[in-house]
């Protein structure tokens, strides 16, 4: 149990820096600069699927958390 969730958080941590940034930089984020952080758009392609690989990576990474913490 210890190995797949040490790949499974590896995994997670490869998958959240591949994903495209949607901020152009910290001072922009820091300052409320960029206008279209929150802004409503669709993911398509590659971006929906590592959105996506992303949410499941991080269901499975808590709930084997869960149950290891009962064992």
């Amino acid at each position: 149990m210890d190995v797949i969730l040490l790949i499974i958080s590896i995994l997670l941590i490869t998958v959240v820096l591949l994903q495209s940034d949607k901020a152009e930089s910290a001072t922009n984020i820091l300052m409320g600069a960029n206008s279209e952080l929150f802004a409503k758009r669709k993911e398509r392609g590659f971006e929906l699927f590592i959105s996506r690989f992303t949410l499941v990576l991080g269901i499975l990474f808590f709930v084997i958390c869960l149950v290891m913490s009962f064992m």
